[in-house]
């Protein structure tokens, strides 16, 4: 922190032709208790506001560390730069390995210290699958950029918090990956998160069976019968407060929202549909189990809309104001 009451933040601007810039350039205009550095090309972020029509100045720094607080109608920027000239809407394969580091560069700065939170704007799976290094999402990446680490993927509007046992499978991979070692390991994380980074200090969680009806006894899947059953009784002896496995088409009724601290989703599709529908464009996706704190939009690059001032920065106000939150609390 640059004192007690001021993060600093790095937030990788995402695909250069995505919103990722358009959104960044909003927040220019804005107050922030904290130091904003963004990561990516100058150039093209100076281009996008005068495409935008928007008044700021953009200060180039050498490294996230030297970041200053943030003064509206000034961005400080980190430079990563483009290997070919950016159209917005128009994604280019050719510049996925600057988007890669960009990643690498809050890494590093999270991981030297240099930062109290990375926060990051959207990226294209397609686009940067097509570079020699893996890909599969975000969180994976960090995760692995991180040590190889096990990183859990949650999402959360307000309160209402859903988690993830798997993150980006096909869903006929997903009862291969829910495995009692995996759950254990997963609903470790969830918890201790729970508490170190938002202050709960017993945190309840509601966890999703992975079949219609949690199996029907059997009937329909013994997924919870055999894995997910002996998991959760095995940490409630533990101590932990855990609820299941309970049937995902009624455990999100608000009767039993209201006394839980998250819920822990059996797969991508089962958990974030609800929680999206809840709370879209304030939601935060929050990678769990990292080194570090971690903050990012619940949306897309939506490349159609990029360049024409129709973007919506409501999702990553959010992540920011949820970056420097946890920072606070994690200084407390």
């Amino acid at each position: 922190m640059i004192d007690a009451a001021t993060p600093r933040l790095a937030i990788t601007a995402g695909d250069p032709a995505g919103i990722g810039p358009d959104i960044c350039l909003q927040l220019a205009l804005e107050e922030w208790p904290a130091a904003l550095a963004i990561i990516g090309d100058p150039e093209v972020i100076g281009a996008r506001a005068r495409t935008l029509g928007i008044d700021v100045d953009v200060v180039i720094v050498d490294h996230v560390r030297d970041a200053t607080a943030h003064r509206p109608g000034h961005l400080q920027v980190v430079a990563s730069k483009v290997a070919v000239p950016v159209v917005a809407g128009r994604p280019d394969p050719a510049n996925a390995d600057m988007v890669l580091q960009t990643l690498d560069l809050a890494v590093a700065a999270a991981m030297g210290g240099d930062c109290d939170a990375i926060v990051t704007a959207p990226v294209s799976k397609a686009t940067l699958t097509t570079t020699a290094r893996p890909f599969s999402g975000h969180t994976e990446y960090l995760a692995q950029a991180a040590g190889g680490v096990h990183a859990v993927m949650m999402l959360a509007a307000g309160n209402f918090r859903v988690a993830l046992a798997t993150t980006h499978l096909p869903l006929s991979a997903v009862p291969r990956a829910i495995t009692a070692t995996t759950l254990t390991t997963v609903i470790e994380i969830l918890h201790n998160d729970l508490q170190k980074r938002f202050g709960i200090a017993k945190p309840k969680i509601l966890v999703c069976g992975l079949n219609p009806h949690a199996g029907e006894s059997g009937e329909l899947g013994r997924e919870e019968i055999e894995v997910i059953t002996p998991v959760i009784k095995r940490l409630q002896q533990q101590g932990l407060r855990l609820v299941g496995p309970l049937p995902a088409d009624t455990l999100f009724l608000p009767r039993n929202l209201a006394t839980a601290d998250a819920v822990l989703a059996m797969y991508h599709d089962q958990g974030l549909p609800v929680l999206k529908y809840a709370g879209f464009g304030d939601a935060v996706n929050i990678t769990l189990g990292l080194p570090f704190i971690r903050t990012s939009v619940d949306h897309g690059t939506a490349f159609d809309i990029a360049g024409s001032g129709q973007a919506d920065a409501s999702s990553l106000r959010a992540a920011i104001r949820t970056a420097i939150d946890l920072s606070m609390q994690n200084a407390a």
